[in-house]
């Protein structure tokens, strides 16, 4: 990227980060939540549990991201440590899943508050039943399901993916003027739940036991994954870190700054669902803000808050569709992807043919799936990847351990040992949980080894490319 292109500040790296976050995970995953696991005060004790591990998880990312600051962000890391194959592998699973699921997931909650005021088409049951897409060993799709939210939530994607391609400060602007709106939601969403006369402390007291063990670790992985998916999105800042002002100083400070501003957003508007919401009453709750907002203070407000939350979500879709797609772009630069996707549009710098690419491939994700898929599907790939680069961390600090690094994690290597052990009995426990929950017929398909699968789709499409490129290990 020449020098002449447009750098980012740190108040907008922080908007990028603060608006990457809080997206659809706090307005509808709430109920989810506590429809695995009925306990008040344990999904609170799992929001700030998935909190700090999300914070020490950036803070891990932001030396990778401070001593490599180069567009393409883990792509690029991870050519460096393990070598081409690795870091195709990341990059095709980051546009195949990550940085794709995660947007389409968004404009899926998004098109969903959009409902309420405008009403959204559906198809009859017989005919989604009837073209249902089966797969074998791993459940059925359901592509026309919810049909009108999905082509709403298309439409955004697509328009998003537009706005970005035309002009990097358009995009850097529209995520200042979101952030401060986001804010602004937070704080009147917050009044109005703890302001509410039907409120009482005691729903947080609700006690819930469960019949086994196997039951609670199920509850208690289900409440995780929702709650890191909630909570993520941070790394999009370390990919565009090419084109960040003083990426060395900015990057940690705004994933410091972000995630830990998002965390105490997010414990702060659970408690007050919690406030207002029996738990019982939260876990059948399709649109959890609304309902709450409509039991604190009546249908009008609950209109309102519908309102708000889909003006925060939409300032979510556009710092995701401004970040994802520089991976691909970065593919695209080394020729490790065709080079027609790392072209630069002259005049506004950005990777214009990498967001269209993002955005049609993202609206396919939308028609094929449901929220709960694309948001199980997300959040499992991406902590694989966590634990990966979390691996690559260590290596990197015996590989080169004179290198310079602007930024040092605090605590290596015990706190980076930590989140290494977590992330891979987190990913173990998800897959346990979901075999379980489809051998039960709780659950249409096994979301995690679907994901896997797509992944593993991507090592043929890796031998392939390669023999159309003279280099295939030169990334930098």
């Amino acid at each position: 990227m020449s020098s002449s292109t447009p750098r980012i500040s740190l108040a907008t790296s922080v908007a990028i980060v603060v608006g990457s976050i809080i997206g659809s995970g706090l307005f509808i995953r709430p109920a989810s939540m506590a429809q695995q696991l009925s306990s008040p005060s344990l999904l609170l004790l799992i929001w700030v549990l998935a909190g700090l591990m999300s914070l020490l998880g950036a803070l891990l990312f932001a030396e990778l991201g401070a001593m490599m600051p180069k567009t393409g962000g883990l792509f690029v890391h991870f050519n460096h440590l393990f070598g081409g194959p690795t870091a195709f592998l990341y990059g095709w699973s980051a546009f195949s899943i990550i940085n794709t699921a995660s947007v389409a997931a968004i404009a899926f909650v998004c098109a969903s508050y959009i409902g309420q005021f405008v009403p959204l088409p559906e198809c009859p049951s017989d005919l989604v039943q009837r073209f249902a897409l089966p797969l074998p060993g791993l459940g059925t799709l359901y592509p026309l399901k919810d049909i009108g939210i999905k082509a709403v939530a298309i439409f955004l994607v697509m328009g998003f993916s537009y706005i970005n391609a035309k002009s990097l400060k358009a995009g850097g602007r529209f995520q200042q003027v979101s952030a401060i709106i986001n804010f602004s939601i937070i704080a009147l969403l917050s009044i109005g739940l703890l302001s509410a006369k039907t409120g009482s402390i005691a729903n947080l007291s609700t006690a819930y036991s469960f019949t086994d063990s196997i039951s609670l670790l199920s509850g208690i992985v289900a409440a995780f994954t929702g709650a890191f998916f909630a909570y993520d999105g941070w790394i999009n800042i370390v990919s565009m870190a090419g084109e960040i002002r003083e990426p060395q100083k900015n990057i940690p400070r705004s994933l410091w700054w972000g995630v830990a501003i998002c965390m105490g957003i997010y414990i702060l508007i659970n408690f007050s669902y919690f406030y207002v919401l029996p738990v019982n009453v939260m876990a059948t709750s399709d649109l959890v803000a609304a309902d709450a907002m409509r039991l604190a203070q009546g249908e009008s407000f609950a209109l309102l808050a519908g309102g708000m939350i889909v003006c925060c979500t939409i300032g979510a879709i556009n710092a995701n569709v401004m970040a994802t797609a520089r991976v691909t772009y970065a593919m695209g630069r080394d020729r490790v992807l065709s080079s027609w996707f790392g072209r630069l549009e002259e005049k506004s710098g950005t990777p214009k043919n990498a967001l269209m690419l993002h955005g049609t491939w993202t609206s396919l994700l939308i028609f094929s799936g449901s929220f709960d898929l694309l948001a199980d599907m997300y959040v499992f790939i991406t902590w694989l990847v966590y634990l990966l680069g979390a691996i690559g961390l260590f290596y990197w600090r015996t590989k080169e351990p004179l290198r310079e690094r602007p930024y040092r994690v605090k605590g290596h290597p015990y706190l980076t040992l930590l989140f290494i052990l977590f992330s891979a009995a987190y990913l173990v426990a998800t897959v346990y949980k979901d075999i379980s929950l489809y051998l039960e017929n709780k659950q249409p398909v096994i979301n995690s080894l679907l994901a896997l699968l797509i992944v593993v789709a991507g090592v043929p499409l890796y031998f392939f490319s390669s023999k159309h490129r003279s280099s295939a290990d030169k990334i930098d």
